[in-house]
């Protein structure tokens, strides 16, 4: 059995480690991309793999290793997993000591903080070579890239949503947006939605908050031409702009026609839309199915709503695959991640489980079953591609800490605790050390 675990440490040694790694890579030069010579069949290779994930996906992972290592019998892969929190907690331990696995499943959050401290490698060099790009989306491939290096190739896809119980509608007598509707059609129709469930029992709400989900906002000013983050990995929104944001929901938060807070808090980890409380809910496409199983309910998805310049929406990788800058098998890591990318059976074995695979071969060699979930899952993204325009910015050192305070800063916005010009300052002040944008 070639899976491993490690043990997490704890939460103040994985902060001390998390600010070695900022103290060591900071401003280090990108790592060089590989030398583009053709992987040995000859020579014996061993190379490492890490991810993040429980058993199952461990399962899946060993599966497709298994055909990799048929197919390149030369090539021995080590592989190990964690759960999400003692992964990073090792990845930050071992970057520290520039020792990260060759090959390493990666979060679009933490990019930056090991792509532009030179803890990964360039893969562009690999590209045509022992690396396949061309079957992956132009806009979906750039959320891996910062400065024109490719410091991660995305595995899978996701894309924002507005959820709605159809059931539920029914029931008040209300039907969906309308297509192409914008932000302040939104707006109207929680309105309308929050009236009509007044009456019931227990009460319907229109939906939680959106307003105080950082991606949300993110969506919103890309809408609006601006691209959120700048390319030296500093913030490139202000003060009025996030305001104008926070305002969107305050009439709603003045009519009570968000879910509450207090209920929201009651029900986690779940929300007022899983127990069909609510008649709506903005997320990521793969929480479907989540939705579908606590809610036992009809529900239908839409693309989320126009802003200035019509309906934008980027690709999100559910994950993206990466080499470590240290790897002394550049050639080997690539090929490794182009088979978990591109071959059919590896989207076969994986499914939707990481999200809709980002190469069409693997969608295709899926066994979907008609009506089911992950099919709904893919007809969606389908819908939507034509919008998909955008590529999901990347997000800056520190973006864990900033999302976590807009989070927290958004309940004291519903609990009534700050005004709107509160959040805007308390929230910039902290963002002004987290990102470090002095």
């Amino acid at each position: 059995m070639r899976i491993t675990r490690k043990a997490a440490g704890a939460a103040a040694a994985a902060v001390a480690v998390a600010l070695t790694l900022t103290a060591c890579g900071g401003g280090a030069d990108p790592a060089e991309p590989g030398s583009a010579e053709k992987v040995s069949t000859d020579e014996d290779i061993t190379i490492s793999l890490a991810w993040w994930g429980e058993p199952a996906r461990a399962e899946m992972y060993e599966k497709a290793v298994d055909l990799f290592e048929e197919e390149h019998p030369n090539i021995t892969v080590q592989t190990q997993f964690q759960d999400w929190d003692a992964y990073w907690t090792a990845r930050a331990t071992e970057a520290a000591g520039g020792a990260l696995p060759d090959v390493i499943q990666m979060d679009l959050s933490y990019l930056r903080q090991y792509g532009a401290t030179g803890q990964l490698l360039d893969l562009s060099g690999q590209v045509g070579v022992n690396l396949d790009t061309e079957g992956v989306d132009d806009s979906l491939l750039g959320s891996g890239q910062i400065d024109g290096a490719q410091y991660g190739v995305p595995t899978s896809t996701n894309t924002l949503a507005l959820f709605y119980n159809a059931d539920v509608l029914k029931k008040i007598g209300v039907e969906p947006p309308a297509e192409g509707y914008t932000w302040d059609d939104l707006n109207a129709w929680m309105e309308e939605v929050s009236k009509a469930g007044a009456g019931e029992d227990p009460v319907i709400y229109s939906g939680a908050d959106y307003t105080g989900t950082f991606w949300f906002f993110l969506l919103w000013l890309i809408q609006q031409g601006v691209d959120p983050f700048t390319e030296d990995g500093k913030l490139n929104f202000d003060e009025a702009q996030m305001t104008e944001w926070l305002n969107k929901g305050q009439e709603l938060r003045d009519a009570g026609a968000f879910f509450p807070i207090k209920q929201a808090k009651q029900l986690e980890p779940l929300g007022g839309f899983h127990v069909n409380q609510s008649a709506s809910e903005a997320s990521w496409d793969n929480f479907l199915a989540g939705y579908v199983a606590e809610s036992g309910q009809d529900i239908q998805m839409l693309p989320m709503p126009s802003g200035d310049n019509g309906p934008q929406q980027f690709w999100k990788p559910s994950m993206l695959l990466s080499a470590s800058a240290q790897t002394e098998q550049p050639e080997a890591s690539a090929a490794l991640i182009d088979f978990l990318i591109n071959e059919p059976e590896v989207g076969k074995i994986f499914g939707t489980s990481k999200g809709v695979p980002a190469v069409q071969a693997q969608i295709d060699a899926m066994n979907v079953e008609k009506g089911s979930v992950d099919e709904q899952v893919v007809q969606y993204e389908e819908q939507v591609a034509d919008v998909v325009t955008e590529s999901a910015p990347v997000p800056v050192e520190g973006f864990g800490e900033i999302e976590a305070e807009f989070k927290r800063l958004g309940e004291e916005l519903q609990y009534g605790n700050v005004t709107v010009d509160e959040f805007v300052t308390q929230w910039f002040s902290f963002a002004d050390g987290a990102v470090k944008q002095s």
